[in-house]
């Protein structure tokens, strides 16, 4: 047996990609990360919420053309964070990335955000609308938007460390750095960047790289008011635990 074969073949990326009724966009989002990480070692994990039209099944479809993508099927759970979990727990690549399944996050930016934690040794590389060359005029409407900026001005208010966009859901970090700060995530909600950020230190460094939110082409975004709920009582959570550290 040839020893260096094992280390050739490791995997440097895990995609993991949480969705719920996102049937339409598999193969489009699949497509698309085949061309992007081109000449890279990866696999794309969906995990699916037990979704009604049929998301799983066109994954597993997929699966068994090309060794690259797998699915979860998640039964009687549901939520962004837990299935992010899930898919991190499953993945063993080096580096994991999560991006949505509704093609709105700029896949071409994952090899800038790879080389961003492997070569520059930064523990985050966040996909952001809110840095110079960013833009979020792919929410849905003022509403959503409305959400958005109002969830980015709470949190930054708690963070350890400055992040301009806190609620994006496009981002990238060692897989060993994410086993570490399980413990501390509450695992609740849409919005596990801010959790995973919340619960490292402050010595932790981000590089925020700028993105164009695209328009949905299929589906229905999920932001609405509950994501919101959701949003406040995870943040509630996380600084009621950190003031139970510091007595």
């Amino acid at each position: 047996m040839n020893a260096s074969r094992p280390f050739e073949n490791r995997l440097e990326l895990s995609v993991i990609i949480p969705c719920y009724n996102e049937r339409d966009n598999v193969e489009p989002l699949f497509s698309a990360l085949i061309k992007a990480l081109d000449g890279r070692k990866w696999e794309a994990i969906f995990v699916d919420d037990n979704s009604p039209d049929g998301t799983i099944k066109q994954v597993w479809q997929l699966a068994q053309q090309d060794q690259r993508i797998r699915g979860i099927l998640r039964v009687g759970r549901r939520g962004l964070s837990s299935a992010v979990i899930e898919g991190v727990l499953s993945s063993s690549a080096e580096c994991v990335a999560v991006i949505d399944g509704d093609m709105q996050h700029d896949e071409t930016l994952l090899p800038t955000m790879l080389d961003a934690i492997l070569r520059e040794n930064y523990d985050f590389a966040v996909g952001s609308r809110h840095v110079e060359g960013g833009d979020n005029t792919g929410l849905a409407n003022r509403w959503r938007l409305f959400l958005s900026n109002t969830g980015i001005r709470i949190s930054q208010q708690f963070l350890p460390v400055t992040l301009n966009d806190p609620m994006s859901g496009f981002f990238m970090l060692r897989r060993s750095l994410f086993i570490q700060l399980l413990p501390a995530l509450s695992g609740t909600g849409f919005k596990i960047l801010l959790d995973l950020v919340m619960s490292a230190s402050a010595s932790v460094r981000l590089k925020e790289i700028p993105f164009q939110f695209r328009q949905r082409l299929f589906g229905e975004s999920k932001l609405g008011f509950k994501i919101m709920v959701q949003f406040l009582f995870m943040l509630m959570e996380k600084l009621f635990k950190t003031s139970l550290k510091k007595k």
